[in-house]
């Protein structure tokens, strides 16, 4: 009594599909894996710690005229 037959579950399949249609089950699908996907990528975005670039400094370049030779 606990559990659902092969029977109950060929009854369950033929309503969804007569209440959704054939061709609104695939296209559920399809976003719920479009869904899933991006929730994947922004698990993935949020792990990854955001490496800053650190800016190089070049030294100031000196007038030649101020270089002493020795």
């Amino acid at each position: 009594m606990g559990s659902f037959s092969l029977f109950h579950w060929i009854i369950v399949l033929a309503a969804v599909v007569l209440l959704f249609g054939t061709k609104r089950i695939p296209q559920a699908m399809g976003d719920i894996a479009r869904g899933m996907k991006q929730f994947r990528n922004g698990l993935r975005e949020e792990d990854t710690p955001e490496v800053q670039a650190t800016p190089v400094v070049k030294p100031a370049e000196l007038p030649r005229d101020t270089v002493h030779r020795a």
